[in-house]
């Protein structure tokens, strides 16, 4: 049966299933809304349950800027929309655009452990100009990708804004988790793509 963010969490002292703990996956989208908002109507899904171009863009194990750059044949460039930082943690919620026309092709809320990166790539990263993938290849900083979860969500005026879609329209994502060739948790990502996303 899917879960939804309104769906009752479980006791403290209850082990978690692993359908809640794919609600963790989501927390730097979480933050995007900040705690006591509304949160997002997100239902995990099957890949299978996707669309065909939203299945081709999200389903794989690799960085999301050069698929996005392969899809679309230009630069994807960096628009943030907010930023916090808890120590070496430091989560950012941006929209990726085309170089070429400016349309946006997906929204990412990412949270960054700075203390596993060296110092030329923190510092991009806190630039805030360059998409986070484009600075691992940038930089050929040593990283894997592994998918924990693929998700539709009914999204709000706020993301339908960033995303030019109508309010109430069902997106699809992903969460991600990208490790450092250290075996280090590197980044958690949570992805959004807008419809049409090839128009």
């Amino acid at each position: 049966m899917p879960a939804t963010l309104e769906a009752e969490r479980p006791h403290p002292a209850v082990t978690q299933t692993h359908e809640e703990l794919r609600f963790d996956h989501l927390a730097p989208l979480i933050f995007f809304y900040g705690l006591g908002s509304a949160r997002p109507q997100v239902t995990f899904i099957e890949p299978n349950e996707m669309p065909q171009e939203e299945r081709w863009l999200l389903v794989h194990e690799s960085d999301m800027t050069p698929r996005l750059e392969s899809f679309h044949g230009c630069v994807i460039d960096l628009d943030v929309h907010a930023r916090g930082r808890i120590g070496d943690y430091y989560v950012r919620a941006s929209v990726l655009k085309r170089s070429s026309d400016a349309k946006a092709v997906e929204f990412g809320a990412i949270g960054i452990h700075l203390d596993v990166l060296e110092e030329d790539a923190r510092y991009l990263v806190l630039e805030g100009r360059t998409p986070f993938g484009s600075i691992l290849g940038r930089l050929a900083v040593p990283h894997s990708s592994h998918p924990r979860g693929y998700f539709r969500i009914i999204i709000d005026a706020r993301l339908a804004e960033l995303l030019n879609a109508n309010e109430g329209e069902t997106l699809y994502g992903r969460c991600n988790e990208l490790r450092h060739g250290s075996g280090r948790t590197l980044a958690d990502v949570v992805e959004v793509l807008p419809r049409s996303v090839s128009a």
